[in-house]
């Protein structure tokens, strides 16, 4: 069974009010983008998959990393999704475990106790706050929104199906503005 990480970067984060793009503004010494990255990476899974967009992160993105490149991105997170789901499908990978670019306070041991549970839907909980990365089995990614700004959601809060919770060390919290970035430095 293959688990592949994948962080979602593709965003023009369009709440920043700060200089440049949110995902390379420097937070305590280097890009938010990097904590969440490093995080994945730590996590060590099959692969580490990282879709980008609006701007150009390929300099952050480790060696042997799968970089792919989301033309749509303006369109929403959902075809974010379906860039990561269309890799996984085709790499044949039994799961994603899904995260965001601009969450630093994700931690590794987060990634690990997602990717683990043997669940098909799985969910990390931070103080209580269902919030990535969130685990989705291939039995569920026809599901998957393909249009607008929405991720798992609906497959998580629907009530339809069975989700686990891992309760998690660290920050659910992300990165919208630059008074968030200031709430972490």
């Amino acid at each position: 069974m293959t688990v592949a990480a994948v962080i979602l970067a593709a965003g023009s984060g369009q709440r920043w009010d700060g200089q440049g793009h949110k995902l390379l503004a420097d937070l305590n010494g280097k890009p938010v983008f990097s904590w969440s990255i490093e995080a994945a990476a730590g996590a060590n899974l099959d692969e580490l998959i990282v879709v980008s967009g609006s701007v150009d992160i390929s300099h952050l993105v480790p060696e042997g990393s799968t970089l792919l490149h989301n033309p749509d991105w303006e369109l929403g997170q959902s075809r974010s999704l379906s860039v990561c789901v269309d890799w996984a499908i085709e790499k044949g990978h039994d799961s994603i475990v899904v995260g965001l670019g601009d969450m630093p306070g994700v931690t590794k041991e987060a990634w690990i106790s997602v990717s683990e549970c043997q669940d098909p839907l799985v969910v990390a909980t931070f103080n209580g706050d269902r919030r990535p990365p969130t685990k989705i089995s291939s039995e569920f990614f026809k599901y998957l929104p393909t249009e607008g700004d929405v991720g798992a959601r609906h497959l998580l809060n629907g009530g339809n199906y069975k989700v686990t919770e891992i309760v998690c060390q660290g920050s659910g919290n992300d990165i919208d503005t630059f008074k968030d970035l200031e709430k972490w430095s």
